[in-house]
């Protein structure tokens, strides 16, 4: 009896997912980002990603862990483009790939409009406030990343010396942030690109 009981167990633990892990997790973020972490129900998560709760729980954890690897995914994909941007050689350079990079990806056909991190959790109850703080320590992380990339740059003469490196990092985030909204709104692609063109004719002299 023990010995069979052994080879259920060892069978079980060996048996794959009867689904794509990866593609189940596209699905979840893509409610997540169109409908906030509040507003996305077990039952929309679930059919959108085409498995049971069971199966959920199982492979991803409870609502608020399929959320944090929802946004995960989220900094990987769509918004890859803010690592992206910290590679540039000159910060004009940056803040043009960063926002331009931002209008690209809230207005990508065939996704939600907007940006996951800025709308997932904008108005979040006590059942939201986990999610709603991983999102505020998102986006205060890619303040903080932009803040230390213009500081080299003023270490290197490429921003004038006298420069505010936090304030700069915080107006390049305040009209990505801005142009997600819009484009929640539904602003079209190119009025957002001219939002982001006018923010960059502002920028400071080198």
């Amino acid at each position: 009896m023990i010995d069979r009981m052994e080879t259920r167990r060892k069978s079980s633990i060996g048996r794959p997912r009867g689904f794509d892990t990866d593609e189940a997790l596209e699905r979840a973020m893509r409610v997540f980002w169109e409908q906030g972490y509040e507003g996305a129900s077990l039952a929309d998560l679930t059919n959108a990603m085409g498995i049971t709760r069971t199966s959920m729980y199982a492979a991803f954890g409870n609502k608020e862990d399929l959320f944090r690897k929802a946004l995960e995914r989220y900094t990987e994909g769509p918004a890859s483009y803010a690592d992206r941007a910290q590679r540039e050689p000159t910060a004009r350079q940056v803040a043009t790939a960063f926002l331009n990079g931002s209008v690209r990806a809230t207005t990508r056909p065939g996704c939600p409009a907007g940006c996951f991190g800025v709308q997932g959790s904008l108005a979040a109850g006590d059942p939201g406030r986990s999610a709603r703080d991983a999102l505020i320590a998102w986006r205060n992380e890619g303040t903080l990343r932009l803040c230390g990339r213009f500081r080299r740059a003023i270490d290197e003469g490429d921003l004038p010396p006298d420069t505010d490196p936090e304030l700069l990092a915080r107006y390049v985030m305040t009209v990505a942030n801005g142009i997600a909204v819009q484009a929640a709104s539904g602003a079209t692609r190119d009025e957002l690109q001219q939002v982001a063109d006018m923010a960059l004719r502002s920028w400071p002299p080198a």
